[in-house]
């Protein structure tokens, strides 16, 4: 049987001490849910002496939980630890978090208190804590740079005075996996009454190692790991909970231990962190970035269409994604381009053809970073032959702030090309004036919409063009391009060609003179 770690999540606390990275009560609430449902064993929900609103959010959070014990921090001060006390009372297994530093630089300069007065402090609070709240948790800080007898003193007189978790933090990342092993067995072996306590591990990612040295200590023997969703917090932030999760998943060969976290919350919840923060996941990152199980080179598409194994180490699915992406750009080769055609419906093609779809392909992803679905049907449609009364040929547009625009605009109308020059408002308005100029016709602009079909300043543009003809029937075009003002001719020319097509207006339109 595997053993299992308990997972104490402070995305609420330490997370939101990282610069900017403030939270609002209702987002707080709605992060706490989350991590609850998902199963987390402990949420540190604030620092409840912060402040009124720190206060309301731990005590609330305490209310709603119905599954994780809910902590709150606490300095080795009473009036602290009573704040802490109260704001998880509603909790019926509240936890008190108090903490005090041990190591000589911190000592020295920042709490300026001897060796004899930090272990008076600790045996003072920690019992004042344990009077007030069953659990107990008290940590060590900046664990990681302190005289290692000194801390093994200051840990047992913890135990002795009622703290349940004692934690062994890395609060400056200085640490390294194999030192900090070592420091983990070394309390093991000289802190006399440690059986009593479960060790706790709160690693920063100063240096890149929160992970890796959180994963080393539990080897050595610690049963609990602090840690934050995508890894926020102070500085450099903290171990993120996905990727130790998802390690010890992945790797129950050499790492034998597990967790009570339900795995498909991650996508979910690093979203709701990531809106709640505006801390935007980089792409790359682990478990839960959008590259994170995106393959764009040819060799890697190959090997995912064969076997998707042959490049996931973990599914998407089991992170509460929908599904890998082969995301088709500069690097992708012809099997993953023409598996893309079949998933879209363009199957049976000829050889030809998809020389020809993928040569058109291979021009367009030399200026457009990430090509979607949206740009293979275009591309498609662009290669088609043309059945059309109407086709767009080219444009040209002169604009600015002080002048009129004045677009130039080429169609080719029942086979023979027209042009036309017309000034208007606006760099669409001069482009409609061409088409009224050009192809004569009596119909309103009932609507003309633009979005982006796809993300990014390289996006396409997907252009609506709704008119109504003289009867009161209305037609629909839509034009799709890079080029904003490409999309509106285009979309303009097919509601045209919508009600050419109509045999009696046709027939209108035969003698028109061009």
């Amino acid at each position: 049987m595997a053993e299992e770690i308990i997972i104490f999540d402070t995305t609420l606390r330490d997370g939101e001490q990282a610069a900017g990275a403030t939270m609002s009560l209702n987002e707080k609430l709605a992060i706490a849910e989350i991590l609850d449902q998902m199963n987390v064993d402990v949420i540190e929900a604030g620092f409840a002496i912060a402040s009124e609103g720190d206060f309301e959010a731990v005590s609330k959070i305490a209310k709603q939980s119905k599954n994780a014990r809910i902590c709150s921090l606490a300095r080795a001060k009473k009036i602290d630890i009573e704040k802490a006390a109260e704001a998880v009372k509603p909790n019926q297994h509240g936890r008190v978090h108090t903490f005090l530093s041990t190591s000589p630089i911190h000592m020295q300069y920042q709490i300026k208190k001897s060796k004899d007065d930090v272990i008076e402090a600790i045996r003072e609070t920690v019992s004042y804590a344990r009077n007030l709240c069953a659990d107990v948790e008290w940590s060590g800080m900046d664990a990681t740079r302190s005289e290692r007898d000194f801390l093994c003193k200051a840990i047992e007189t913890a135990i002795k005075a009622g703290a349940q978790t004692v934690n062994i933090p890395d609060t400056v990342g200085y640490t390294i996996p194999a030192e900090y092993s070592e420091l983990i067995n070394y309390i093991k072996n000289n802190v006399p009454n440690i059986d009593k306590a479960v060790i706790s591990v709160h690693c920063h990612n100063d240096l890149g190692l929160a992970v890796s040295n959180s994963l080393a200590a539990i080897s050595a023997g610690a049963r609990q790991i602090e840690c934050t969703i995508n890894g926020i917090g102070e500085r450099a932030g903290n171990a993120a909970m996905e990727e130790v999760v998802m390690t010890l998943k992945t790797r129950k060969d050499i790492l034998k231990y597990d967790t009570k976290i339900d795995p498909t919350y991650f996508a979910r919840a690093s979203k709701l962190v990531s809106n709640a923060t505006g801390f935007t996941v980089q792409h790359n990152k682990a478990i839960v970035g959008s590259n994170a199980f995106a393959h764009e080179s040819g060799i890697h598409q190959d090997g995912m269409l064969k076997d998707r194994n042959t490049y996931e180490i973990i599914t998407p699915e089991s992170v509460g994604f929908g599904s890998s992406s082969l995301v088709l750009g500069k690097h992708s080769g012809r099997h993953a381009f023409k598996n893309k055609l079949e998933e879209l419906g363009f199957a049976n093609l000829t050889q030809e053809e998809l020389n020809n779809y993928f040569k058109r392909f291979k021009n367009l992803a030399d200026y457009k970073k990430e090509i979607f679905d949206e740009d293979i049907i275009s591309i498609i449609g662009a290669m088609k032959p043309a059945e059309e009364i109407i086709t767009f040929d080219s444009l040209s547009i002169i604009c600015g702030s002080k002048n009129l625009a004045n677009a130039t605009l080429s169609l080719t109308f029942k086979g023979k090309q027209v042009t036309s020059s017309k000034e208007g408002s606006g760099p669409v308005d001069a482009i409609f004036n061409c088409i009224k100029e050009m192809i004569p016709h009596k119909t309103r602009l009932d609507l003309y919409q633009v979005h982006s079909v796809t993300g990014g300043t390289d996006a396409q543009a997907e252009v609506t063009v709704r008119l109504e003809d003289e009867h009161g029937y209305m037609y629909s075009g839509y034009g799709t391009n890079t080029d904003t003002l490409v999309a509106s001719s285009i979309a303009y020319i097919t509601a045209l060609n919508k009600i050419f097509k109509k045999s009696e207006t046709t027939e209108k339109v035969q003698n028109i003179s061009i």
